[in-house]
């Protein structure tokens, strides 16, 4: 019998991952709202914004004002999306600003992004894997040298749309120099929903061996339905860090067809119905993500939010 951790991590996404992807701009009230809704869940790790170019991605153009206003538990790390070196002077200035104020705080990590696919990486930000490696590299030096935890996620690791297959090696050796960078976590995606468990628990067991010492996070879409399939994979290969989106949020810029992330509702179900503890309050969670339902106006994926917490009594 496979043997399953007794806990694991999940870093909710939605804030991030999630409301970038929505047509239309989410009012800063209601991000405020949320994420201190999310924050109040049991969750200990929140992904809320990202420092990004406004006129790429302007429903995260607040991302300086969310951060000064929302109120977590000091328990609660708050992370956020650096995409490049821009991007790291807007966050550190902010971070500077912050620690100005009395000591308060205004993140404690932060996530560098790239695809291990040439074509995607192309597409999503204009560069090659090595133009993006050489990039983040100095962003992560710098990150560390002012005290911030930081993960490096890697994009499309399980198979891309446009080139199909990825080298597995190919996968380890980015993961290799974003660690030696400064990465103490790093994150694989399953941008567009193409893996299935079986790849799943074969390339988690092999990264594992090539990376020690490195916290292995998994970060499944649901594009194809099979991400909680993946989750027991990884779960069974020794994964014990996932990240997540409540109500199934997000998706994928490129290409058309790639929808959310696994639901954070949905991955705390499962794992409850499994005896594997989360620290996350389900019926709190699923709050929040009824509640982003009622503003975004619109039915969301989870499973969960419509079916409810599964009820022994019965």
């Amino acid at each position: 019998m496979v043997s399953l951790p007794a806990t694991v991590s999940i870093r909710e996404v939605g804030p991030r991952d999630g409301f970038q992807n929505e047509p239309e701009t989410i009012p800063t009230d209601r991000k405020v709202e949320l994420i201190e809704a999310l924050a109040r869940t049991g969750c200990k790790r929140l992904e809320v914004t990202s420092f990004v170019r406004p006129d790429v991605i302007p429903q995260l153009a607040d991302a300086a004002e969310v951060l000064a206003r929302i109120d977590v538990p000091e328990d609660v790390a708050v992370s956020v999306l650096v995409p490049n070196e821009r991007g790291l002077e807007n966050a550190l200035a902010l971070l500077e600003e912050a620690r100005g104020q009395g000591g308060r705080k205004a993140f404690d990590e932060i996530n560098v992004f790239l695809s291990a696919s040439e074509t995607h990486n192309q597409k999503n930000v204009n560069r090659s894997i090595e133009q993006s490696l050489a990039g983040l590299e100095i962003v992560l030096k710098r990150a560390c040298e002012q005290g911030l935890r930081c993960e490096g996620v890697i994009s499309t690791a399980f198979g891309c749309p446009y080139e199909g297959h990825v080298p597995p090696e190919r996968v380890l050796e980015i993961a290799r120099r974003l660690h030696a960078a400064g990465a103490r976590e790093i994150g694989f995606g399953d941008t567009t929903g193409m893996a299935n468990p079986r790849q799943v628990g074969e390339l988690f067991a092999q990264w594992k061996d090539g990376l020690e010492e490195v916290q292995l996070t998994a970060h499944f879409h649901n594009t194809r339905g099979q991400g909680l399939a993946n989750v027991l994979a990884a779960l069974q290969a020794g994964v014990q860090s996932f990240e997540s989106s409540f109500g199934e949020l997000g998706g994928c810029p490129v290409p058309p067809g790639a929808t959310g992330n696994i639901a954070t509702e949905d991955l705390v179900s499962m794992l409850r119905e499994m005896g594997i503890e989360t620290g996350i309050d389900l019926e709190a969670l699923l709050a929040c993500a009824g509640r982003v339902r009622e503003i975004l106006g619109r039915p969301l994926g989870s499973h969960t939010l419509v079916a409810g917490p599964v009820d022994w009594r019965i």
